[in-house]
């Protein structure tokens, strides 16, 4: 097991399940372990040990060069951003995880950390920052720009040109009109259609 090609996934819950299920789908990582809350020390996520907490990513990182921020957010993405950031600072490398079953345009830019599910499509143009989650069957059309730290759900459509400010969710379903400006940290609530823009800090009241 070749040390450059070991992957550490931080973070336990639900969506770390579904990032094993997409790393191992790429061929290109081994999953070394996961870290978790001290709670779940020695448990494991299909077949994989939880080995650590937070504190532990130091120690980690001298074994395991890379790191996947698989912790997934609602209400806001400050433990998500604490994460990447800590993951940076004591020396990870952070690669872009992308699905085999997602379709990329190699005329796209996509930032560190970030990963794309299943059936993801991102067409060409559109630009993705880094520590993004974009998830299953999500489709990014050309031209759009998502900053960092944004979660963007399962079956979401972004038409062409809609800019997506960071910090910010989108639930599953979720309709965003071509050229739509969505600002930082918003909520964007499940099967949403959004026509109009969406100030910083706001959850979405339409329909």
């Amino acid at each position: 097991m070749g040390y450059e090609k070991k992957i550490i996934i931080v973070g336990a819950g639900g969506h770390a399940q579904s990032c094993i299920d997409v790393i191992e789908s790429t061929g290109i990582y081994t999953i070394y372990g996961l870290v978790g809350s001290p709670q779940e020390n020695n448990l494991n996520r299909h077949g994989y040990k939880i080995i650590g907490n937070d504190e532990d990513l130091a120690a980690i990182v001298k074994v395991v060069p890379n790191a996947l921020i698989s912790v997934g957010q609602i209400k806001n993405s400050i433990r998500r951003e604490s994460l990447y950031r800590l993951a940076i600072a004591v020396g990870f490398n952070l690669p872009i995880v992308q699905s085999k079953h997602a379709y990329v345009s190699d005329k796209s830019i996509i930032g560190k950390g970030t990963i794309l599910m299943h059936g993801v499509i991102v067409n060409a143009n559109a630009t993705i920052a880094e520590n993004c989650i974009i998830n299953s069957r999500a489709l990014i059309e050309h031209g759009v720009q998502i900053s960092k730290n944004t979660h963007v759900s399962t079956g979401v459509i972004i038409n062409g040109d809609a800019r997506i400010g960071k910090g910010t969710f989108i639930g599953s379903g979720s309709i965003i009109k071509e050229g739509v400006v969505i600002g930082e940290n918003c909520i964007i609530p499940m099967g949403a259609k959004v026509k109009h823009n969406v100030p910083d800090n706001s959850t979405y009241q339409g329909k």
